[in-house]
């Protein structure tokens, strides 16, 4: 895998900046709106503020080479059918004035990026002090997604990827090897390397059977998750839906909280969430902590790749310490 192309410092940012501004010419906006960038992981996203009307809304602009447009157009589907037939409240994608979900811009330097522009939905990433409670709500509905997609009906041509082993940790590798992560080195990488082996046997023998493996978000972590009262959470960033195992999505979120003391309190009560719309098979709760260590191990080498990226840069080597403990404990049955 090639190193993250929103890494490439200043230069990057400032072409990804143009696009941006050049998308807006493509909606009904004013000639005052402004694209102000809030984040940068797989993608570039801008808060996108039109002062003649007072009209928010989001603006993600695509990395080069991760999606194609018609995976993109893939994701937009599913994001619009939770809504509309699983009650999901999940962001409506505004079109262009010509009617275009996803625009193709090209830049100055020859590069061609796709664009999607989404309503901005009110709430706020969970805080700890409810982090339990709203793992219940959480549960819930991640099992109200699983549930649609087991009865969804794709549309032709639907195309999203793979998180299995091959994908994640394997051959493809999407985000990078972990043993090119930071700090895996001597020790640390004879650890990893155990778990790794642990992780390609244990899903083997658990399977992808079509009732614990189907399209799901793929990064359900706090960050793409907006509480407002007490009505479940809105769901934001579908970018890495995909196809995988219904557990990855209880994995993914606890991303980068693994080792927080509270998570066992929070699968419990993501579990009594889920129970109320689906049933989990005891074999299945057995596997909760392979797939928050493959999720995990799957982020250190995410972290490798992605240095560029505020989060990456401040969890570093020490997130590859708290993996190598986690590890540990998993390997010796005491998680």
């Amino acid at each position: 895998m090639r190193e993250h192309d929103l890494s490439g410092g200043a230069e990057v940012l400032e072409r990804t900046d143009l696009v941006a501004r050049l998308a807006l010419r493509h909606h009904d906006l004013s000639g005052d709106a402004t694209a102000t960038l809030i984040n940068v992981s797989e993608n570039a996203t801008y808060r996108v503020d039109d002062p003649a009307t007072g009209h928010r809304s989001i603006l993600r602009v695509h990395r080069l080479g991760y999606h194609s447009e018609r995976a993109i157009e893939s994701e937009l589907g599913w994001l619009e059918a939770l809504r509309e037939e699983a009650g999901v409240r999940t962001p409506r994608v505004i079109p262009s004035v010509a009617g275009l979900r996803v625009l193709a811009i090209d830049a100055p330097g020859g590069e061609r990026r796709h664009c999607v522009m989404f309503e901005y939905l009110p709430g706020a990433e969970p805080t700890e002090d409810r982090l339990v409670e709203d793992f219940e709500r959480l549960g819930a509905l991640t099992a109200r997604m699983h549930r649609h997609a087991r009865e969804w009906r794709r549309p032709a041509g639907f195309d999203r990827f793979h998180w299995d082993y091959d994908a994640a940790l394997g051959r493809e590798s999407r985000w990078g090897r972990w043993q090119d992560g930071a700090g895996v080195d001597g020790e640390a990488r004879a650890v990893l390397e155990r778990l790794d082996t642990e992780l390609r046997d244990r899903l083997a023998a658990f399977g992808r059977g079509s009732d614990r493996y189907g399209l799901i978000h793929a990064d359900l972590r706090l960050a793409n998750l907006l509480v407002e009262g007490e009505r479940a959470p809105n769901v934001i960033d579908f970018d890495d839906c995909g196809f995988g195992w219904y557990l990855y999505d209880l994995g993914a979120a606890v991303s980068f909280i693994e080792h927080h003391p509270l998570v066992p309190e929070m699968i419990d009560s993501w579990l009594r969430g889920y129970r109320t719309v689906l049933p989990l098979s005891k074999e299945e709760e057995a596997e909760i902590w392979t797939f928050i260590l493959f999720r995990r191990l799957l982020l250190v080498a995410w972290i490798g790749t992605h240095s560029a990226v505020d989060i990456a840069r401040e969890l570093g080597a020490g997130y590859t310490d708290g993996s190598c403990e986690l590890a540990e404990r998993y390997l010796g049955g005491s998680l």
